[in-house]
């Protein structure tokens, strides 16, 4: 796949590489093979996810959509790897894809909607597919998948295996928290923006244990936080925070910035 879509972000200026997860189809050597995105953390096991009836795709649907019936999401993809499905995306990859999607980082999901919304095998989003923008939110019903249980974020954080990072116009979790972004995002906590609840506790668990991760791990600082203003204002809706292209230095004995 040499063929690089640009999206035009005035912060990051960054190349849109959502498309090279399609890469996943390539390895023919594996039998089933789990792509998941980046900027996810990942609760619990996936082994069963091996063990599920033979099909070509396996994705859960994206429940915060506002359309319906709603799109399949690729951030979590469970593919029987297939060289001719791949040569199949790597063509029509080749051919650009439409302008607004590239920018938004939406063409994956365009593509796999495109090719499987009426054969994939879909897989509950619950647990496997939970925003960290669900703790933030009031109406908690596409999640429930219904309007009478009532909302508990310790026992969903429990039962959750995949948890994805959308917090726009927050950063992602590679990247430090501006303070007045983090003080106008965070969980309001039933709109009290003082104190702290299970929602608060659990958003922020989870963007302080990627990061530390990531240093402990991987041996890499978070990247340093950007112009609130910048990002907020941006001309580019979507995913304009995503900036996967800013490097961080090691990590070699440094403590982690506080958010």
């Amino acid at each position: 796949m040499n063929k690089v879509l640009t999206a035009a972000d005035e912060w990051t200026e960054t190349w849109d590489k959502s498309v090279t997860k399609f890469m996943a189809f390539s390895l023919a050597y594996y039998d089933r093979v789990i792509a998941m995105d980046s900027d996810v953390t990942l609760l619990k096991p996936l082994d069963e996810l091996f063990l599920l009836p033979n099909t070509p795709i396996a994705m859960p649907r994206a429940y915060w959509a506002d359309s319906r019936p709603w799109p399949l999401t690729s951030m979590l993809m469970v593919i029987k790897p297939d060289l001719d499905e791949f040569e199949r995306f790597k063509k029509t990859i080749g051919g650009g894809g439409e302008s607004e999607l590239v920018a938004v980082h939406r063409f994956d999901m365009e593509l796999v909607n495109e090719r499987f919304e009426d054969s994939a095998m879909v897989l509950p989003h619950r647990p496997y597919t939970l925003l960290t923008g669900e703790f933030r939110k009031h109406d908690h019903s596409a999640y429930l998948g219904n309007s009478f249980e009532t909302w508990d974020a310790e026992k969903v954080y429990s039962e959750a295996k995949l948890v994805h990072f959308s917090d726009w116009p927050l950063p992602k979790p590679w990247i430090m928290w501006p303070t007045e972004g983090l003080e106008e995002t965070q969980p309001d906590c039933s709109g009290s923006h003082v104190g702290s609840c299970a929602e608060r506790k659990i958003w922020k668990h989870l963007y302080d244990d990627f990061r530390m991760r990531r240093r402990d791990i991987c041996k890499l600082l978070s990247v340093p936080a950007p112009d609130w203003w910048t990002i907020k204002h941006g001309k580019r809706p979507g995913n304009a925070t995503d900036g996967t292209e800013h490097a961080a230095p090691p990590a070699e004995g440094a403590v982690l910035s506080q958010a």
